[in-house]
């Protein structure tokens, strides 16, 4: 199976690449002037995405062409007459499989995220320099807290609400602050600078103004300053920080901590869970190619390269379809986010169930 999934690997590499890459990064060259460099390492930090997108295709392509070449020179029948069950027939394409959704796996988390964030990046300075992508404008963060209420059961309030006008190398510009985690008193801090300070874990702020409003509605204290240490959560930093990421640029543990600030900032996050449980599912794809492609090949009836390669695209096409399909579902609602992560992957494995109990028949 090594050189059928070899052979897997640069067909639909060079496929994928060129529809989702090679065309647009010309189109840059041609229309906004991208250096060629630049467009190769846009070219060469993408690439590893592309290479893992087809993992599981090269899988299901590998174990059609290998068990199709086993049926058509009789070693299927052979094996058979032997006493060899389907079931065992089929075990080294799932080791197989298993091996290249680790790889798979290992991958996505340690190459991936850095190099499509990479990419990106050097695309953003290439084509806009006076726009550096990690400027932020009008920022509004909300924190959310678990509060004991005066029946001692506890529920989700409001604690803070934080505004800047910019953020710009870890520093918010302008920036204002309410303060709801006093009883029967709001707090409102106004400043021209927010600095987090690391290691004292507080933020800095410098010229600004201090309001402490009571339940009435009356100021009870105003305290002007220069700088001023404000002992308040570093989420807002954490929460802008992760938004200049996308999902796909994020590893698993950061998609996670992403989706806790989100969520504490009372941000919809049904279509973050449905990422999150993707990156745990896709690599099984795998698995599922291989048990399928395993049991069409065994059927009795040559399968040349070309019919091969047609068969696995076909196939592919209507997995990807129906696994786009589930993962809209999950962001609209209708099914939780770990079913539509997950849903693609078990009706592969059951199509492929039904193949395998056909061909033991």
């Amino acid at each position: 199976m090594a050189l059928p999934f070899l052979f897997g690997v640069g067909a639909f590499v060079s496929l994928v690449m060129t529809i989702g890459s090679f065309f647009e990064l010309v189109r840059l060259m041609v229309e906004s002037g991208l250096p060629l460099e630049t467009a190769a390492r846009i070219f060469g930090l993408r690439l590893w995405g592309f290479i893992v997108l087809t993992f599981p295709m090269s899988m299901l392509l590998t174990a059609l062409l290998a068990y199709s070449r086993l049926s058509a020179d009789s070693e299927i029948v052979a094996l058979k007459a032997c006493g060899v069950s389907a079931s065992r027939l089929i075990a080294p394409a799932l080791v197989m499989s298993l091996c290249v959704t680790a790889l798979t796996f290992v991958f996505n988390e340690q190459i991936v995220p850095s190099a499509n964030y990479e990419a990106n990046v050097t695309l953003a300075r290439a084509l806009n320099q006076d726009a550096p992508s990690f400027k932020r404008s009008n920022i509004t963060y909300q924190e959310f807290e678990d509060r004991q209420g005066p029946d001692g059961n506890f529920s989700r309030q409001l604690a803070r609400i934080l505004y800047a006008k910019n953020y710009d190398e870890g520093v918010l510009q302008e920036m204002t602050v309410l303060d709801f985690t006093q009883d029967n008193l709001t707090q409102i801090v106004k400043a021209q600078r927010g600095t987090w300070l690391p290691k004292q874990q507080k933020w800095l702020f410098e010229q600004g103004r201090i309001y402490t409003i009571d339940s009435a509605g009356s100021y009870r204290n105003i305290l002007q300053f220069d700088k001023q240490q404000v002992n308040i959560s570093h989420r807002p930093i954490d929460w802008i920080e992760g938004s200049k990421r996308r999902p796909e640029e994020m590893t698993i543990r950061e998609l996670g901590r992403f989706i806790q600030l989100s969520a504490d900032a009372g941000q919809d996050t049904r279509s973050l869970w449905v990422q999150y449980y993707q990156k745990f599912s896709f690599p099984f794809v795998c698995v599922a190619f291989a048990l399928v492609g395993a049991t069409l090949g065994m059927r009795p009836q040559r399968t040349t390269r070309a019919v091969g390669l047609g068969l696995c695209i076909l196939i592919i096409f209507g997995y990807y379809v129906f696994s786009v399909l589930a993962g809209a579902w999950g962001q609209l609602g209708y099914l939780t986010p770990i079913v539509a992560a997950w849903l693609p992957i078990f009706v592969t494995v059951g199509v492929g169930g039904i193949l395998l109990w056909r061909v033991s028949r």
